[in-house]
């Protein structure tokens, strides 16, 4: 029986959470492998034993310490925790089962008619949604967006694929010229795009014309590749409080990034250059994270269209056999940078079928069912290099797909290179669950007399406002916190606070950076009950969402979480 399988790697904090299964981190010298074991049809392959797998890490056989099956017990939904009135949480609740599905509908990186086949296509699948299958539904047009958490409830699936941030939107064509998606009262990236376009000439003549809006088209490419890997680090954090695999099904009709340094097809821009920084702290993210990428192509099967009789793009028939041989080119691209995407997270491709329900129920199925492999690497392995894994079957045939490796760095995710929490705190975005906490949100009581300086950084806040407390509570088994002299520990948080009005312009924000020192007594107490953090701000009185944050600035994690709330200058009892 020929077998097929598919690995990613996990690399994370070595701390256990309550009722899930210990993860690991690449500092802590122990890498665990997931491996998804298929065989026929995408089928998936039951009861295999330590002895059928073979780890190896740059060419070195390693012991596999730890060996767990998981997917055997079907998926149910897990009640949501039951918090006290004005209490919020960030923790997230899933299924309880050892893989999740996301859906990442792309309409930054998909043309029109493409997004349209892809609604079409999800929409069959949901009208025949296998029970018990949970899903959370992503978006990406200017920014990444959730339109719909964790549930098998096809009707919800179904109204979030109507909602107005499913419905097509930025497309390759439109990208950079759409106002509409522009977040009121925030700084326009498409602004800063068109900003930085606006330097290229058009000399005369039609050649120079022509070099003229590739070099503009290669930088809108490189502001969509941007804004692409920031939109998997933000989903990466977001789902980073789950435990187990996470199975990322993402449908684009081009896939701009390749995340691993392996092989020729090593391309972050569609002009051939990288952004080191971003591409290696997206890789982290997604392996800590445990997220598995399955990419679809939104047009089914990747053809050559330039032989359609409706094709455009051919300004003269001189140009003809250049244009095909530019697509044939870009088509081949597209297909491996899909395949590298794949194989280095961990997922499978689709881009031979043009029944996309048909590959959508592919994945989930791949990804539901799967192994893990836990070894520790010989020596010193916080080198901040990036360390190849390669798996294999033994006394079995079968194709292995497997994520190809992890960077050890002693330092973990590398930082964000502006303020940490200032990109996480946008209207809309999904909490972000590396740093657990849970947090109230009241009225002041009583509220500060009249003439009172305001609290926060707009000066020009509308009246009439109300100050409100707000009470953190941080989980400290979420927090890098570095162990000194006498039990003592030390970390470094940044808290934050950004409240908008009802149209989701910023009214106010608040902030402040905080040095944890703890005695052996303290951080006894900090990991029994939390630790509480406060944090007080003038906002409207009225209806309003107020945007919470928690950044570790030692591990480099957040923790996010918006709340919308409808305040008064009452305080409730």
């Amino acid at each position: 029986m020929a077998f097929s399988a598919t690995v990613s790697i996990q690399a994370q904090s070595s701390g256990t959470a309550s009722g899930q299964a210990p993860i690991f981190r690449a500092n802590a010298r122990a890498v665990a492998v997931d491996v998804v074991v298929t065989a026929g049809s995408n089928d998936p392959v039951s009861e295999l034993q330590k002895q059928n797998f073979q780890v190896f890490e740059d060419g070195k056989p390693q012991t596999i310490d730890l060996f767990q099956e998981h997917g055997l017990i079907p998926a149910s939904e897990a009640a949501p925790p039951q918090l006290p009135a004005h209490v919020y949480s960030n923790r997230v609740t899933v299924p309880q089962a050892d893989a999740v599905n996301l859906l990442l509908i792309d309409s930054l990186n998909t043309t029109g008619p493409d997004q349209q086949f892809v609604h079409k296509q999800i929409a069959d699948f949901l009208n025949h949604l296998p029970p018990g299958t949970s899903m959370a539904i992503f978006t990406l047009n200017s920014r990444l967006r959730l339109a719909q958490g964790f549930t098998s409830d096809a009707a919800l699936l179904k109204a979030a694929m109507e909602s107005r941030i499913t419905t097509p939107g930025t497309t390759i064509e439109s990208f950079g010229r759409d106002d509409d998606l522009n977040d009121k009262g925030e700084v326009s990236i498409l602004a800063e795009m068109e900003n930085g376009t606006q330097g290229i000439a058009n000399p005369p003549g039609a050649e120079a014309h022509s070099r003229a809006l590739e070099a503009q088209s290669s930088a809108q490419a490189g502001q969509r590749s941007s804004i692409t890997l920031a939109a998997l680090q933000q989903l990466a954090r977001a789902m980073a409080g789950i435990p187990g695999r996470k199975n990322l099904i993402w449908f684009a009709s081009s896939f701009p990034i390749s995340l691993f340094p392996d092989g020729p097809n090593r391309q972050t821009l569609a002009n051939g250059r990288e952004i080191d920084t971003a591409v290696r702290a997206t890789a982290e993210l997604l392996t800590q994270s445990k997220v598995a990428v399955y990419p679809i192509s939104a047009q089914g099967m990747i053809t050559d269209t330039t032989m359609n009789a409706d094709s455009e793009g051919q300004p003269n028939y001189d140009n003809f056999e250049r244009n095909a041989n530019q697509q044939q080119n870009a088509n081949g691209a597209n297909r491996a940078s899909m395949e590298r995407l794949a194989a280095d997270t961990g997922g499978q491709a689709f881009h031979t079928s043009n029944k996309i329900s048909d590959s959508l129920a592919h994945a989930i199925q791949s990804g539901s069912h799967y192994y893990t492999l836990v070894y520790t690497p010989p020596g010193s392995r916080l080198d901040g290099k990036f360390h190849r894994i390669e798996v294999k079957l033994v006394q079995t045939r079968g194709k292995l797909a497997y994520r190809r490796g992890y960077y050890a760095d002693s330092a973990g995710v590398t930082p964000l290179p502006t303020g940490p929490l200032a990109p996480l705190l946008a209207h809309g975005m999904p909490a972000a669950t590396q740093v657990v906490y849970q947090v109230r949100v009241l009225p002041l009581s009583p509220q500060p007399p009249a003439g009172t300086a305001l609290v926060g950084g707009n000066a020009k806040l509308p009246q009439p406002d109300v100050r409100v407390k707000v009470d953190f509570v941080v989980n400290a088994a979420t927090v890098d916190l570095e162990p000194g002299e006498n039990g003592t520990h030390t970390g470094k948080l940044e808290v934050a606070l950004v409240a908008r009005d009802a149209e989701g312009r910023i009214a106010n924000w608040t902030g402040q950076t905080l040095a944890i020192s703890l005695n052996a007594e303290d951080f006894k107490k900090a990991q029994q009950a939390g630790m509480p953090i406060h944090l007080l701000l003038d906002v409207p009185q009225s209806q309003l969402f107020l945007s919470t944050g928690v950044y570790d600035l030692s591990g480099n994690k957040a923790g996010t979480l918006e709340i919308p709330l409808s305040l008064s200058a009452n305080p409730a009892p």
